[in-house]
């Protein structure tokens, strides 16, 4: 019969489960085992079966599912590479050990040794000749065919999410191997993987409120970087012409579906490149990780959405979009009549809003959502993105993009701004318009332009936000499904 799951409460649960470790120590078995040399994962166990032979094999795992009939016994054996069914007589352990494991419960980890044979059900099983308790399990699994569906206890225990939900556990898998291919990738095409402070005396790199904490030994405030792009810059100054760095970013800011205030992301630059450059660049690499990763270019997501990521991806001015939202005239009316327009769309907009973030509130908010094949957005105003060179036929825009896939930014480059007179002015004007009480030389990271004053070289620069990237190459649906330990709300307690 199959192992009743326990309807006692939970104390009582681990009141029950420790006293059964106690059993097995005053018995000289030890509840916590050490090493279980020989072991193979269950994946290449499986493997090991012939049909023709009795191959043996060592398996460490965790106890999933346990049924008693008699005097034998059926279990399911699971590890990070897949579960595997084991078969345990009375007859071949011997009585004293068979009974040690009839009192064994669901998510217990033990070692097994057997040969492997296949039932008249064609599964393949392991007939166990000795076993070891490696780690005795003092709370129990959530029920088997209900599992975790608490959505926040999954985030917040993450382990059993991983343990009882194989879905969960494959899309951290494709995590893994995603950044794995991405570097693959930049290594073969030359770039170099470089490590730049995730601690800071200055936040700079990118428009976001900065985490901050203070450097006791230096007596100085200090700010977890919002983003590694003026370090990085820093390295193209000094002769590294082809860089990227896979990093953690922090920015002081809300949570949502699409938000977490700690993130994964990859800045990528190269030397004697432009903003062309990065959207060829980025094509080929997503195009070629998915395929190498999924094995195609259509990926599924919730409510029947079909991504395509088969090249070209289109291309399209910024402004052309508000231009199909809003309408022709558009850029022809006052600002005031732009901003009483967007405030009637259901837009957050204020007299003190700027006249080109009333425009881009129209962007992100309802153009960009909309935005669910590949396209790179191209042309933006200059008040946007300080750090770009402009563009040649119009110095009020910049020459970049912002790939857009699945109505979500995945990735922003541009053509890197290497004047640094003109940083200073961009520098100067971004703290004009935040309002900052502080003066400029207390914002402005002077080393950066010092740096510049020295020489960089005309540079392609790029973002990737690794956790948008896996969300859309998954069809996960929100960033905390992609991201092991998301930030949430402390439990508060009493």
């Amino acid at each position: 019969m199959e192992k009743e799951v326990s309807q006692l409460a939970p104390e009582d649960v681990f009141a029950q489960r420790m006293s059964k470790k106690d059993d097995l120590e005053s018995h000289g078995i030890k509840p916590f085992g050490g090493a279980f040399a020989g072991s193979v994962g269950v994946a290449k166990a499986r493997g090991m079966f012939k049909p023709e032979g009795s191959a043996k094999a060592r398996v460490a795992g965790r106890l999933t599912a346990f049924r008693v009939m008699g005097k034998s016994i059926f279990c399911d054996l699971k590890d990070s590479s897949g579960r595997i069914q084991i078969y345990l007589k009375k007859d071949v352990l011997g009585e004293p050990a068979f009974l040690v494991f009839k009192k064994l419960d669901i998510g217990d980890i033990v070692g097994v040794e057997g040969a492997l044979f296949m039932t008249k059900m064609g599964e393949i099983t392991l007939n166990v000749e000795t076993f070891e308790l490696l780690s005795k399990s003092l709370r129990p699994l959530p029920e088997k065919w209900h599992g975790l569906t608490d959505i926040e206890q999954r985030y917040r225990q993450r382990y059993l999410d991983l343990i009882v939900n194989d879905d969960s556990r494959a899309i951290f898998q494709m995590r893994f191997k995603i950044i794995r291919e991405i570097r693959k990738y930049l290594e073969a095409h030359g770039f170099v993987e470089v490590e730049t402070p995730m601690l800071q005396p200055l936040p700079g790199g990118a428009a976001a409120k900065p985490f901050e904490t203070f450097y006791e030994a230096l007596d100085s405030r200090m700010y977890l970087r919002v983003a590694p792009e003026l370090y990085l810059k820093r390295l193209l100054v000094g002769g590294f012409e082809k860089i990227y760095e896979l990093n953690r970013n922090f920015r002081n800011e809300g949570m949502s579906r699409r938000h977490n205030p700690e993130f994964t992301m990859i800045e990528i630059y190269q030397a004697y490149g432009d903003c062309s450059t990065m959207m060829e660049l980025v094509e080929d690499l997503v195009t070629t990780v998915a395929m190498n990763v999924l094995g195609t270019l259509d990926i599924s997501h919730s409510g029947d959405k079909l991504i395509n990521l088969a090249r070209p991806w289109r291309r399209v001015c910024y402004r052309d979009l508000l231009l199909e939202k809003c309408g022709g005239d558009w850029f022809d009316v006052s600002s005031s009549e732009r901003a009483s327009r967007a405030a009637g769309m259901g837009l957050d907009i204020t007299s003190d809003t700027p006249d080109f973030e009333v425009s881009n509130e129209v962007y992100e908010k309802l153009v960009e959502p909309t935005l669910l094949q590949p396209t790179f957005v191209t042309r933006f105003p200059a008040e946007l993105v300080p750090l770009a060179k402009r563009c040649e036929d119009d110095p009020a825009l910049v020459d970049v993009f912002e790939l857009e896939i699945n109505g979500q930014e995945i990735a922003p480059g541009y053509s890197e701004l290497n004047d640094p007179i003109e940083q200073r002015r961009r520098f100067e004007a971004q703290i004009r318009l935040s309002g900052s009480k502080e003066n400029s030389e207390g914002n402005i990271d002077e080393d950066f332009l010092v740096a510049l004053e020295h020489g960089m070289p005309p540079a392609g620069g790029m973002g990737i936000g690794i956790d948008r990237l896996v969300m859309m190459l998954t069809g996960a649906g929100a960033i905390r499904d992609v991201v092991l330990f998301p930030q949430l709300r402390p439990i508060r307690r009493g």
